[in-house]
């Protein structure tokens, strides 16, 4: 090997080690989003379940599209994800929209206004989320 062709897997291998870093610390963000939006979840739960109808449910779903779309301006911002973000972020988002409406719906039938239903079902909607960000700092 010629001192020019390993000066050059040299150079190619501390690019790629920049690289690396500049991902893993640029996709830092999405622990972030993660726990904001469990958070975000729960304080809609709560308010729709335990504030007089039909007061809650708008500032419920008022607060939780508000927080939506912050974080999703806030996403689209970031300059890297890491790789498997898009299955990672689907995945966090299927299992609250499951945990929503299984919490929502038998609340709204059998619980209205029940604090011993809203808060826990806000802690299970928000699980996601902060699970979701506690792996993703793990990582």
């Amino acid at each position: 090997m010629s001192e020019y062709a390993s000066k050059d897997a040299a150079a190619a291998l501390a690019r790629a080690q920049r690289l690396g870093s500049t991902v893993r610390n640029g996709s830092k963000w999405y622990v972030r989003y993660q726990v904001i939006f469990g958070c975000a979840a729960a304080v809609a739960v709560l308010a729709i379940g335990l504030v007089r109808h039909p007061y809650g449910l708008a500032a419920g779903m008022g607060f939780l599209g508000l927080a939506i779309t912050g974080l999703s301006v806030y996403a689209a911002r970031q300059p890297v994800a890491r790789r498997g973000f898009a299955r990672w972020h689907v995945g966090m988002i299927i299992a609250w929209a499951l945990l929503y409406p299984a919490v929502l719906i038998p609340g709204a039938v059998w619980f209205e206004g029940v604090a011993a239903w809203w808060v826990p079902g806000a802690m299970v909607v928000a699980l996601p989320g902060v699970i979701g960000g506690y792996l993703e700092a793990r990582r």
